[in-house]
This record gives structure tokens, sequence and C-alpha cells, in this order.
């Protein structure tokens, strides 16, 4: 299938779902609906994820499927260790590093207003791989860094990228005030709890 020709079916569905008033969760490319824990494809050009169905999911598993612009975002969770999060600049306690197809990374911390996005040096990453050499395995665009250091924690995960914004919906959903009220820290323990249990 040509790229234009996908985007036409995606358009397509695009449309059928807004016509029909579906609310239950869609493929986002060929508009059937699909399950709780279906799989995730990213949308390369704007990095924004897509809900599969497992027909879609299948199909982009490789990346000749669309010539790069979407990808099946992988399902693996790995534990990191000595990764220090000081020496990438992170200004605070959660934030996740998606390195870029070209070799850039850029990394995004969860906030009320979203993800806030900011390129890391390379050379500081370049130490981050030193010192954690899992990082040199991140898939680029589809899978992140995920780094916890908020209320005490110490922790850092290989996890798919979809699972982050998981946690960008979180924070943006149940922040309250300057510091995120009694709701969001329960949630945020609760996504990383899942994570260790995974």
């Amino acid at each position: 299938m040509t790229a234009g020709a996908l985007e036409r079916v995606i358009r397509r569905a695009a449309a059928r779902r807004q016509q029909s008033g579906q609310a239950r969760q869609c493929c986002q490319l060929c508009g059937q609906p699909v399950p709780d824990g279906h799989r995730h494809l990213v949308d390369t050009h704007s990095g924004e994820p897509l809900c599969a169905c497992y027909p879609c999911s299948v199909l982009f598993n490789r990346d000749q499927a669309s010539q790069g612009h979407y990808r099946l975002i992988p399902d693996r969770r790995i534990r990191l260790t000595g990764l220090s999060t000081t020496a990438l600049g992170v200004p605070v306690g959660l934030a996740f590093f998606v390195r870029q197809a070209d070799g850039r990374v850029v990394a995004h911390y969860p906030s009320p207003a979203g993800a806030t996005r900011w390129e890391i040096d390379p050379g500081a990453w370049g130490r981050a791989v030193r010192e954690c050499p899992a990082l040199a395995d991140l898939a680029p665009d589809v899978e992140a860094a995920l780094v916890n250091t908020a209320r005490g924690r110490d922790e850092a995960w290989l996890v798919p990228l979809d699972d982050c914004w998981r946690l960008v919906a979180i924070v943006r959903q149940q922040w309250k005030g300057l510091s995120g009220g009694d709701q969001v820290w329960p949630e945020i323990d609760r996504f990383f709890d899942e994570l260790r249990t995974s």
C-alpha cells in the first residue's frame, strides 16, 4: 500500500467514526472497534500514538509496510540501572526520553498542560548510555527511557512510548493546584506499581 493510499484509508475511517458518533475506541487506521489492551502505532511525523486493531498491528509489524510513517509500538518493559538523571539535566521528578530516527534525543516531562519537551545534549546522552548500556537498545520513536525521582523515588525504565503518553494523561487529568493535589500522586504511584508487576 502506498503512503497516499494509506492516508486515504485513515481519512475515510476517521470520517466514518465521526459520522457514526462512536464513543468506543476504534482502530485509527481502519475504523474497526478495538478491545481494551489493544496495540498502538506511532505516527512518526506527529509523534502521536494511534489505536490499532490486531490486523493493522500485524500489518505494521514491519517498518516497510508504511515506509517509516507508522511504526508498531513494542510492548517490552525493562527496569534500568545506572541511569543518572542529573547528568541528563532533568529539572523535574518525572521525565521520559525518546530517541529520534535521526539520533537526536528529546526529553518530555508530564505536566498539567501536557508533555513539555526539550532536546538533550548529545554528549550528556552519550554519557548516560555508557552508564546504562541498555539505553543503546532504545528503539527510535517507539520506546522511551522513563525516570521517576519524584517524592523520594529513584527508578528508571525502558518502556513502550504509549506507557509514557498514558502517564501524561494521568497527570493532565488528576493534577490540581501547584503541587498536584491529593489525587495525582496515588495515581502516579499506581502507574509505577503496575510497571513493577508487568
